[in-house]
């Protein structure tokens, strides 16, 4: 896969496109700065700024290379060769990053004190809440609630956040990178996969975006331990308010 624009520079969040294909309610842009969602994160949202008026962007769903943004519902899509002005709500990009890097705080807590527990599921939702699957059949529920002061420690200390990226052989002298059972982040077209680590406590491949250092976040609060099966433990956190 291509790198995505939005890695390449997270700050862009207004630029200008062109309509290259259309759907009744939806288009296909020329390059878009809009997270197109994927491991657990939604996509981003916004508005498509043209001659006919704005159009709300609620989603944007994936076929291949094309990033396809869905309108909202009622609204009808340019045509192909118009050109809009883009813009990516910047509080849901901000809501999610900080959802993200939340959890990756907390899985690494739960790496480190669960001997190398790994994640079998992840989902954030747009109401600030989370939940993330650990393969932990033995775990005492106490002892995951137990690490919300430490959780929110790490947040608060401002650990700075920094993107890198390693090629196959250096992924495979370091196999704590890869926390998901059941899903390894796409590799770019180059062979690199795209690593988040976050200062002194934790690195691992991702593909989501994620805050420039933890103390952007608001605390995090968990808010219920559930077993789903034998082995999995969900924990489901929450911005506190």
């Amino acid at each position: 896969m291509s790198p995505y624009l939005c890695h390449l520079d997270p700050d862009c969040l207004r630029f200008e496109a062109g309509v290259i294909a259309r759907r009744p309610d939806a288009v296909l842009l020329d390059r878009s700065y809009f997270y197109p969602g994927g491991g657990g994160q939604l996509s981003d949202r916004g508005t498509l700024q043209w001659k006919g008026g704005e159009l709300r962007v609620e989603r944007i769903e994936t076929e291949g290379a094309n990033a396809w943004h869905c309108l909202a519902e009622g609204e009808t899509a340019p045509e192909s060769g118009e050109r809009v002005v883009a813009n990516v709500d910047p509080a849901f990009r901000f809501l999610m990053s900080q959802l993200h890097t939340g959890l990756h705080v907390l899985n690494a807590l739960v790496y480190q004190r669960f001997e190398g527990s790994l994640v079998t599921g992840v989902q954030m939702a747009a109401d600030g809440t989370a939940r993330i699957d650990f393969d932990l059949p033995a775990a005492d529920n106490n002892a995951l609630r137990a690490l919300e002061p430490e959780l929110n420690t790490l947040i608060g200390d401002g650990l700075p956040v920094n993107v890198l990226y390693l090629d196959a052989a250096a992924l495979a002298r370091e196999p704590g990178l890869l926390r998901s059972r059941s899903v390894a982040p796409p590799r770019q077209d180059d062979g690199m996969t795209r690593i988040i680590e976050i200062a002194g406590l934790d690195r691992q491949a991702c593909g989501g975006t994620h805050l420039t250092k933890t103390s952007q976040s608001a605390p995090l609060r968990i808010l219920k331990i559930e077993n789903k099966g034998q082995h999995n433990r969900r924990i489901r956190i929450g911005l506190a308010a």
